[in-house]
């Protein structure tokens, strides 16, 4: 069984020991770890151009690997801010989309709405009502979950599960024992469906 791994990882320098040691973790349990950064699937619908951009290129890939997947794997910790990364939440609702499982895992306990409203600092007020917003009036999201409620919505939805291991900040990258019991759980939930 193919798993996607999306994750803000790919930004790090050492990505390519990180992403060897994903899919060693994957192996253990059965499981074809899928890096985002792995050559394309030879099934990518219309062949990357050679003129098309570098940013063009990298998108297309990615949705090829997503549909090449049986399932899904998304790094959730916070990143440069108090949500998950943008690129990982899209690609977790691609597959999502396509009807196949989601799992999540995130290195930060904390929940969302705690650092969303650490995030904003002073500029966070109380309404009337007993809402906090922002200066924009935006109310500010507590529903006492992880991330935004749509992620963990759609991991639940999909028979999947977010699994949340506290790790503290300069190792939150390259710890693996979150998404080593993500792989485990992914496994055993995936196991039960065959």
């Amino acid at each position: 069984m193919r798993i996607y791994l999306a994750g803000p990882e790919v930004f790090l320098a050492d990505v390519e020991a990180l992403a060897a040691a994903k899919r060693a973790l994957c192996a253990e349990h059965g499981l074809t770890g899928v890096f985002p950064l792995d050559p394309p699937p030879r099934t990518l619908d219309g062949a990357p151009d050679a003129d098309w951009p570098d940013w063009l290129r990298i998108s297309q890939a990615n949705e090829a690997h997503i549909r090449s997947c049986d399932a899904l794997i998304a790094n959730l910790t916070p990143f440069r801010g108090p949500s998950a990364d943008v690129g990982t939440v899209y690609e977790l609702g691609f597959m999502r989309a396509l009807g196949r499982p989601v799992f999540g895992y995130t290195q930060v306990a904390r929940r969302f709405g705690a650092r969303t409203l650490a995030h904003l600092g002073p500029a966070a007020r109380r309404r009337a009502d007993g809402a906090w917003e922002d200066a924009e009036g935006m109310a500010v999201e507590e529903f006492d979950r992880h991330d935004n409620l749509m992620l963990e919505g759609g991991i639940v939805a999909s028979g999947g599960c977010l699994v949340v291991e506290e790790v503290e900040p300069g190792r939150r990258w390259h710890d693996l024992a979150g998404f080593a019991r993500c792989v485990a759980a992914a496994a055993r939930l995936l196991g039960a469906r065959g």
